[in-house]
């Protein structure tokens, strides 16, 4: 395996690549899976001179929500004038998107620039740690590029688990737990408990913690706290005060009645553990965020692909990845919360689901929402291999008790968005979900995001994380 990988990158590291090449260099790495570990992040951090250690923040795991968290934070701490890295993940139509400053992608040359200084290092902690993987990588060329830059704090988002996670390697000094609940179980553990034991590990001596979990997954955290003496904030939902078709409204304790820039009222869980982790990041001494810029940073925030609408030629275009059964039951609840504001007219769902997910949980989820038991439904599947081919998927929604019947199957997701919008489609909204992989594709198709400019091609798939 090590020839291999070095056979693929053989001309690329130890010089200059380009913004193409790096992403070809990083993509042979990545094709030979996930090794969860924190050797080999370490060994190469050490070798960069540990940029890890010039900034301070939070690092954000859980199973859904921790996207919404980092979201919120870092738009009220850039509404408080602080210059904030920020690692969302998966992309969308950018591999760039998974390092922001301030809200902007990291640009094509200097993400090329470092991946070089990183991957020219790959090999020589490959002898002692073991090859690093696409991931690893990732995070290393992250830190760096946050520490050259300059930041004031760091947002960071957990990219599996937690304990072994490539992010673990850096402790900002605040550790958040947005929720837990069943996904990546043939990693993580196959119970609430051993998955919240996987993700509670980021809670480090000398942290302030917080979370939003409940159930048994809280009390795994509360044991991880108490054994490491990190003090821990736990927060229920906020009261949800109203809803409408471009967000929320939520009280948030001395902030009264706050608007969220969040569709579905899931959020008013995640703008209450945003707010925590602000308190957090005070305590810690790390930074301060006035009531005036959360209310502000809350209300402006953006979430691309998340419950994120938008308008097709005067059709309602709902984009939200919902990839495993919570997500799915989210999607759904947050659907008839908003069958008031969306345009009227039988609606259209465009879906696809990656075939190692819980498939059938997500369809069950899904069907469950009143505003799909009419809908005209069209599966399909994004480039790539790993999505569940359209007519099992269509054959899968089929056999969901309750499901709106007569699936179709379209295999290229252009097409099911043209068929989707086409003439004679009407005019109820479309929704497009099951996976983040089809709603970057669909925004890529849909969006003209001059911030978001999509990758040229390269054959690269992100990895699931």
């Amino acid at each position: 395996m090590r020839l291999l990988r070095r056979r693929a990158d053989e001309g690329l590291t130890g010089r200059k690549l380009g913004y193409v090449e790096a992403l070809a260099a990083l993509d042979s790495r990545g094709r030979f899976g996930i090794h969860l570990g924190l050797s080999r992040t370490r060994a190469l951090l050490a070798a960069l001179g540990h940029p890890e250690r010039s900034f301070r923040g939070a690092l954000i795991a859980g199973t859904n929500g921790k996207g919404s968290v980092l979201a919120l934070v870092g738009s009220a701490l850039q509404a408080a004038g602080y210059r904030t890295g920020e690692t969302p993940k998966p992309h969308l139509v950018t591999y760039r998107e998974r390092l922001q400053i301030d809200g902007a992608v990291v640009d094509q040359a200097t993400f090329a620039r470092i991946a070089s200084e990183v991957l020219a290092l790959a090999d020589r902690v490959a002898r002692r740690h073991g090859e690093p993987t696409e991931f690893e990588l990732l995070t290393a060329i992250t830190f760096r590029w946050f520490a050259e830059a300059g930041i004031d704090l760091a947002v960071v988002e957990v990219g599996l688990g937690g304990r072994l996670d490539a992010t673990h390697a850096w402790d900002g000094g605040v550790a958040v737990v947005t929720n837990v609940s069943l996904d990546h179980m043939d990693r993580l553990g196959s119970t609430v408990e051993a998955i919240a034991h996987e993700k509670a590990a980021i809670i480090m001596r000398g942290d302030l913690a917080v979370t939003g979990a409940t159930g048994g997954a809280l009390d795994v955290i509360e044991r991880r706290s108490r054994r490491v003496a990190a003090p821990l904030t736990v927060t229920p939902p906020a009261p949800l005060r109203g809803l409408d078709r471009d967000g929320i409204d939520v009280e948030l304790g001395r902030l009264g009645v706050v608007r969220v820039g969040l569709r579905g009222r899931h959020q008013a869980a995640n703008a209450a553990v945003a707010d925590a982790t602000l308190d957090a990041l005070e305590a810690a001494g790390i930074a301060r965020v006035g009531d005036e810029a959360r209310r502000a940073g809350y209300a402006a925030v953006r979430w691309p692909g998340r419950l994120e609408l938008i308008s097709v030629e005067g059709r309602d275009v709902l984009l939200d990845g919902a990839h495993n059964p919570a997500g799915a039951a989210t999607l759904a609840e947050a659907l008839d919360d908003l069958a008031p504001f969306l345009s009227p007219g039988r609606a259209t769902l465009v879906l696809a689901i990656m075939a190692d997910k819980d498939v059938d949980g997500v369809l069950a989820a899904l069907a469950g929402a009143a505003f799909l038991r009419d809908a005209r439904i069209i599966c399909t599947a994004p480039s790539g291999g790993r999505a569940l081919p359209p007519d099992q998927l269509a054959a899968r929604w089929s056999a969901i008790p309750g499901a709106a019947r007569h699936p179709e199957a379209v295999a290229d997701p252009g097409a099911a968005l043209d068929t989707a919008l086409g003439s004679g489609s009407g005019s109820g909204p479309v929704i497009v979900a099951g996976s983040l992989y089809l709603v970057g594709a669909a925004r890529a198709i849909l969006v003209n995001d001059p911030l978001l400019v999509p990758d040229p091609p390269h054959a690269l798939e992100a990895p699931p994380r």
